[in-house]
């Protein structure tokens, strides 16, 4: 199905202000990773402890701190978990062999006899363990962009292989930085949703140069820009209709999914926007500006 037909955007006319748009979202976010001295990670990077407890009455966050301040932990993060009566209480870096989680419900109790309490999840990550699993984390990243560009080359050509780079790039930095900007933490499942962006950009993007390389070959007598707007005008109902119909299911899953997986798709609504974005305005570009250099080197 197409819900447009015959296009012509002057996608191409346009990359210069794109490029321009880009650059200046990816300096803002590095600017607040600048700022925030890197990423906020979470517990499965920072190592620390997590609780989520559900109370049988009403309580605030302010009367939980004041609480969790008398056993040395008043700067754990606290926030409304579900329901108000229900929390999510984390602590970082706690030295090895310190029961955080024994130490919280003890005071909890000590403090609020009359208001029982639940512990619905405890998870405990070590410093070590975290440093570990932020160091795959990376590796994950860096070698699925290393694979990336490899099948790339071989499928098509080099050029198209940068192009894409330059994309996958532009995602995670831009999601990344997003996640930055609002104070959010890097948990593992935020790696899953940027490898995920990863997975979904490239796809949008192969579809626009699969169809380049068969303009390439039908339409010789046209410029090289011309032959890739025409591409990206004749690609742009699928890469709409893939888009608007990715986001529909990913919103749903963020404002019904819950908390646990709040932040996991809000990661994957950034990413399937700035994946369309970066698809037409990011590596297809990419490819003329290539062009353009090769013809200015022979010239």
């Amino acid at each position: 199905m197409q819900i447009l037909k015959r296009t012509n955007f002057d996608f191409v006319g346009k990359r210069k202000v794109a490029f321009a748009i880009s650059i200046g979202l990816i300096a803002v976010g590095l600017i607040s990773l600048v700022a925030h001295k890197g990423p906020a990670f979470s517990i499965d990077f920072a190592g620390g402890t997590l609780l989520q407890m559900k109370f049988e009455k009403d309580l605030s966050v302010q009367e939980i701190r004041a609480s969790l301040d008398k056993i040395g932990w008043g700067d754990a993060e606290i926030q409304k978990f579900g329901e108000g009566k229900e929390f999510l209480i984390r602590v970082k870096k706690q030295e090895v062999g310190t029961k955080v989680g024994d130490q919280i419900k003890a005071v909890l109790i000590k403090d609020f006899p009359n208001n029982a309490f639940e512990v619905r999840r405890e998870e405990k990550v070590g410093p070590k363990i975290g440093e570990e699993l932020k160091g795959k984390a990376v590796w994950a990243i860096f070698w699925a962009m290393i694979g990336i560009l490899i099948y790339i080359t071989w499928r098509f050509e080099f050029k198209f292989a940068v192009g894409a780079i330059a994309a996958l790039f532009h995602d995670v930095l831009i999601t990344v930085g997003i996640f930055s900007i609002l104070n959010k933490e890097i948990s593992l499942a935020i790696v899953a949703a940027l490898l995920t962006i990863v997975g979904y950009s490239l796809n949008d993007t192969i579809v626009v140069f699969d169809r380049i390389r068969e303009d390439l070959a039908l339409m010789r007598g046209q410029s090289y820009e011309a032959i890739i707007n025409a591409s990206i005008n004749q690609t742009l109902s699928r890469t709409i209709i893939t888009s608007l119909t990715t986001l529909v299911v990913v919103i749903c899953l963020f404002a019904l999914g819950g908390e646990v997986i709040r932040d996991f798709a809000f990661a994957l609504m950034v990413g399937v926007a700035v994946g369309t974005y970066s698809s037409i305005f990011v590596a297809s570009p990419v490819l003329i500006e290539w062009h353009s250099r090769l013809l200015a080197k022979k010239k």
